[in-house]
């Protein structure tokens, strides 16, 4: 089968595309033939080597969908839709390839009005966005800051709380483009950070009150930001870096509003957990309440390519390869 492998951890020019022995129906696991692999930015920090569980030779890709070929002993019926996300691409090869071993509790069925291309675009940051909301006490009614609208894991937040009741969803465009573009999608509170600061326009959108709950996936100024818009009682849950590690906070922000910030990491979530932000998620997305964005698909050959252009071109919805 071909896969697409990083040879190496260094950017890029890592990436190989080659053939790997089709993998073998294994009892604990349900072979799937991959339609569709997400690109997410998790996979350029393990290609630029900087995630500490992987190691090269690596199959990337963290996210999929695809069709059971052999359900093991899973209980699944051969020939349905699933997507999946889990170690995979981190700590094991995978989505970037024709057919992967996933384990049943990192399975969830696709509906037929999800298409396949759309259903690899969904697990790591539609899951990350309603755990989140959920660990953050989210509430009908709770002003949300989720950074970053055309980045994945902010327009998921953001549109998850906005259908669930969210008394404003906000959000941030990094671009003039990008903020012209949110409105014509709909998005409204979308602060145009070219023209005022995320504190600022903040405080504009709430009439000074901060916001109860902020989903920050970007990291750098962003969190130290994002974290001053907190109103009393507010949290803030962090769990991306992709402009960086380090940012500097005022810790009366914390002290003075009783806030709380907490670190996240999908990888260590319970299946029950995932299961109950499943079954939040799919219902939105088949009703249209929840219209999930892919800006581009890309050939699996291509997965360079798709990859740099997420990390460079910084589009406006989710990459995707698609066989």
């Amino acid at each position: 089968m071909r896969a697409i492998v990083a040879e190496t951890f260094s950017s890029y020019g890592g990436l190989r595309q080659i053939e790997l022995p089709k993998p073998q129906a294994a009892k604990e696991k349900v072979l799937v033939r991959v339609t569709a692999a997400g690109v997410t930015p998790l996979d350029h920090t393990i290609l630029s080597g900087g995630h500490p569980r992987a190691k090269p030779p690596l199959v990337l890709g963290n996210e999929g969908a695809g069709v059971i070929e052999d359900a093991g002993d899973s209980g699944l019926a051969v020939g349905s839709r699933v997507m999946f996300t889990g170690p995979y691409g981190v700590a094991e090869n995978g989505a970037w390839q024709e057919w992967l071993l996933v384990k049943s509790e990192h399975l969830a069925l696709v509906p037929d009005a999800i298409d396949d291309v759309v259903a690899a675009s969904l697990p790591v940051a539609y899951l990350t966005a309603q755990i989140t909301l959920t660990l953050a006490g989210f509430k009908p009614g709770a002003t949300v800051l989720a950074p970053g609208i055309g980045g994945s894991v902010g327009n998921a937040t953001y549109q998850l709380a906005r259908a669930q009741g969210a008394g404003k969803a906000i959000s941030t465009a990094g671009s003039a483009a990008k903020a012209a573009k949110a409105q014509e999608l709909g998005f409204s509170d979308v602060i145009d950070l070219t023209n005022e600061s995320l504190a600022d326009g903040v405080r504009r959108i709430t009439d000074g009150r901060g916001v109860d709950i902020v989903i920050e996936s970007i990291g750098s100024t962003v969190t130290s930001d994002a974290l001053s818009s907190l109103g009393v009682g507010g949290v803030l849950i962090t769990l991306g870096y992709s402009a960086g590690r380090k940012t500097t906070i005022d810790v009366t922000d914390l002290i003075w509003k009783r806030a709380r910030m907490i670190g996240f990491s999908l990888f260590a979530q319970s299946p029950a957990s995932v299961a109950a932000a499943w079954r939040a998620i799919i219902p939105l997305i088949v009703n249209g309440s929840v219209k999930p964005i892919v800006e581009r698909v890309y050939p699996l050959d291509a997965a360079g390519d798709a990859l740099r252009h997420l990390i460079e071109g910084r589009p406006f919805g989710k990459v995707v390869l698609a066989r």
